[in-house]
């Protein structure tokens, strides 16, 4: 079984296109084999940006982890105009990011990171749909260590489904966040976490 966060050089490529739609705006991705949620915008992902659009900041500088084909952070430069950095273990998932922005015409800084062993800089926004079947170590390494990627009043925004472990993540976080959770639909929880 291949997962979405390992890299195969011998995975066949299949593209298909991928519309997001939002209100009046409709965003147009490529997807490919061997990526998260390739055939759809995934809910959770979809909940996660649509609350984002309605509570969170805009113009802000933001790092989307786990970017897979940059739904996220490419939707949320496009709408918030946020300035966007996208980081992926996946190698066929940052060019498929990279080949977005650029036909989107958007200015994002793409590379290879392992959660954040490249990452150098803060941001006022880490967002992230965290691989959840990379294990509990890697997401927990995804939410409690964005608190030292954050600037001084950064947020930690991130989707956990409750049967996936949401409370649990929720009381770890809560000893070095204000955790909040600001929306629930179908299970899923959308959590913001403020660095203090």
């Amino acid at each position: 079984m291949e997962h979405y966060f390992t890299n195969n050089d011998n995975l066949r490529s299949n593209f298909r296109t991928i519309i997001y739609k939002y209100e009046d705006t409709l965003l147009e991705f490529t997807s490919d084999l061997g990526v998260f949620s390739k055939d759809k915008v995934d809910y959770g992902s979809r909940l996660l940006m649509e609350t984002y659009f309605k509570k969170g900041k805009r113009d802000v500088e933001i790092l989307d982890v786990g970017c897979g084909y940059g739904i996220i952070g490419l939707s949320l430069a496009h709408i918030m105009n946020a300035k966007p950095t996208l980081i992926d273990v996946n190698k066929r998932a940052l060019h498929l990011a990279s080949m977005n922005a650029k036909k989107m015409k958007i200015d994002a800084n793409i590379y290879e990171s392992d959660i954040y062993s490249n990452v150098s800089g803060k941001f006022d926004c880490i967002i992230t749909n965290p691989p959840i079947r990379a294990g509990k170590e890697v997401v927990m390494n995804i939410l409690l260590k964005a608190k030292e990627y954050l600037n001084s009043n950064g947020e930690l925004w991130c989707v956990i489904r409750k049967d996936q472990g949401a409370k649990s993540a929720i009381e770890k976080m809560k000893s070095i966040y204000d955790v909040d959770v600001v929306e629930k639909s179908k299970g899923f929880y959308i959590i913001v976490a403020k660095s203090y």
